[in-house]
């Protein structure tokens, strides 16, 4: 792991995502799926549980059977004919995950394994292999795999439910919106990086439909400048963080669009907590970081965690 070339790894974001919606426009990735898919199955650890539980929540929103799963539970869904499962790994070597998947192969279940290496050992035995096509990570963090792997869970999303959403066209949005983060980081970093730098850590909140977002940024504070960070969900905040205001130096960087937003501010204000918002000005908030796009709430999923990614790249090489 490396600081220097995990910031360079950020700032090749927009280049990445381009030649993703390049390849989408070329062809489906996921067309040689099945038809009579019921239920999907999703197994990962880290950043790609992170983004399948999005993925898990958004399908059964539109009416699929399907879950997120940790690789490492000893058991979860039987195999059959009408169950998908997908196996996540940005290396294609996680052990949990590949243990898990090899209760699947060759019993019944279609595999589709999203790998950001097809040669890994983790598409040797799947039916079908989707390449995240993120570039090599040279910092030694996931990071553009994890914005891949969203993009491609929402190409999944659309094949499965019919929607024919232009993923191509989103992933191209998110690149605008990635690289206007880039472009303008003198304007917001610095605040950025005072705001969050406190004695207690740094808390991440997001909506249940973006916590992966929460879940991402909290894993960069740590994976990198190894700094206490946690995750929560917007509405759960109220009723197991909330806590904490009480005692530490709390300072939170909130990712806006939950109902329940105003519930927690209210106690950020009772409290005197410091809370930095993404996308959109929040009363009370100490500040706010904009960037094209923001409100496109899809863009926001693929986008918005570049904002931690950044602070804790800045950490880690200071």
């Amino acid at each position: 792991m490396n600081p220097e070339l995990y910031l360079a790894d950020l700032e090749a974001k927009p280049a990445a995502l381009a030649a993703l919606a390049d390849a989408l426009d070329a062809a489906d990735p996921f067309d040689a799926l099945p038809e009579g898919v019921r239920r999907v199955l999703f197994l990962g650890m880290g950043s790609s549980r992170y983004a399948a539980g999005v993925a898990a929540l958004r399908l059964r929103a539109a009416g699929v059977d399907a879950y997120a799963e940790y690789a490492s539970a000893s058991a979860t869904f039987p195999p059959g004919p009408e169950t998908l499962v997908v196996p996540i790994s940005a290396t294609g070597g996680s052990r949990e995950t590949l243990d898990a998947v090899a209760r699947y192969t060759g019993r019944e279940s279609f595999v589709a394994a999203l790998t950001n290496d097809p040669d890994s050992p983790i598409a040797q035995d799947a039916d079908l292999v989707v390449p995240m096509l993120a570039g090599q990570e040279r910092g030694g963090v996931a990071c553009r795999t994890f914005q891949h792997t969203l993009a491609l869970l929402l190409a999944l999303e659309s094949r499965l439910t019919g929607s024919r959403r232009d993923v191509a066209a989103l992933v191209r949005r998110s690149a605008e919106a990635t690289a206007d983060l880039l472009d303008r980081r003198d304007q917001w970093l610095p605040t950025a990086l005072e705001l969050l730098d406190g004695p207690h850590g740094v808390y991440a909140i997001a909506p249940a439909e973006r916590l992966s977002s929460a879940q991402q940024s909290a894993l960069m504070f740590r994976e990198g400048p190894r700094r206490p960070a946690d995750a929560c969900e917007a509405g759960d905040w109220s009723h197991v963080d909330v806590y904490l205001t009480k005692t530490l130096d709390y300072r939170a960087i909130l990712y806006p669009g939950s109902r329940y937003d105003e519930q927690a501010m209210d106690w950020v204000r009772q409290r005197g907590s410091t809370v930095l918002t993404v996308g959109a000005d929040v009363k009370d908030a100490a500040a706010a970081v904009h960037y094209r796009h923001e409100e496109d709430a899809d863009v926001a999923l693929l986008t918005e965690t570049l904002v931690a990614e950044l602070v804790a790249a800045h950490w880690w090489s200071r």
